[in-house]
């Protein structure tokens, strides 16, 4: 049987590509499509949005009439439009991936209380390549760290509505817990004018919005006669497709709890998708 996948913020770039990886799979089906309820989508069949295929699908504006036939949604909307999926899936036992960023702490909070009830996969970023990244990253900052001047750069299409990225946070807080420090209080977004020398301690962001790069993330950490830099570079959003498809797939059946895609990496046996 094929697990059934509902996919919410289907008209954006993420969705559609989710939507055109879902049709080339034979484990999985698409039985629900979802956008906001002003978007001019709404009617549609879900193929459209790919051009020459037909999902049977028609986009709609909330899961209320796709909910018994869900096994897992995966949400790449906007952080209230998942806060309010969150509310829906808790109340129908269905697992979530998350791969929405921007929340606010409190919005955290509410994520972590419903982990209790269904099994939520959230990451920053699902691709294979940048959480082989964060390991990098954890083993520099042991190595390095606290000697480097650390300063995380960023870059993605003229769209994207948050800043710094959810991934460049993920890194710093990864770093400053690494260091024994607190990003809120270390992290420097920006820097203009007369800001004096360098804080030894602080994690420097520096954001890139331009074209259509599809997410780029490098750390730098510089210290006296040498610098490291970890890279990651992404060409196609299949990549993130890909390690999204697999956490939805591994969660089905998961105990309530908070996961992660690195917690997918490190308890699945790599059987591709």
């Amino acid at each position: 049987m094929k697990n059934r996948i509902a996919i919410s913020g289907a008209g954006g770039k993420m969705g559609c590509a989710l939507l055109n990886s879902i049709a080339r799979l034979d484990w999985c089906e698409l039985v629900a499509a979802i956008e906001s309820p002003d978007s001019n989508l709404i009617g549609l069949d879900a193929g459209e949005l790919l051009k020459n295929r037909n999902f049977g699908v028609t986009i709609q504006d909330s899961l209320d009439q796709a909910a018994e036939k869900i096994d897992v949604l995966i949400d790449f909307s906007a952080p209230e439009a998942t806060l309010n999926n969150i509310e829906f899936c808790s109340s129908h036992s269905i697992p979530i991936v998350i791969g929405t960023t921007g929340f606010a702490s409190s919005d955290e909070e509410l994520i972590d209380v419903a982990s209790k009830i269904i099994p939520i996969c959230c990451s920053a970023n699902y691709s294979a390549g940048i959480n082989l990244c964060f390991e990098l990253i954890e083993r520099a900052t042991e190595v390095l760290g606290k000697d480097a001047d650390v300063e995380i750069i960023e870059s993605h299409h003229r769209g994207k509505i948050d800043a710094p990225s959810g991934t460049a946070l993920a890194m710093g807080e990864a770093i400053a817990a690494g260091l024994g420090r607190d990003l809120s209080d270390v992290g420097e977004y920006g820097r203009v004018g007369d800001v004096g020398p360098r804080d030894r301690e602080s994690i420097g962001f520096s954001v890139v919005r331009a074209g259509n790069i599809i997410g780029e993330h490098t750390v730098m950490f510089a210290v006296d006669g040498e610098i490291l830099e970890i890279t990651h570079k992404a060409s196609d959003r299949e990549a993130f497709c890909a390690g999204a498809l697999r956490a939805a797939r591994w969660l089905i059946g998961r105990a309530p709890s908070l996961y992660s895609m690195r917690d997918v990496i490190a308890n699945s046996d790599g059987t591709p998708q």
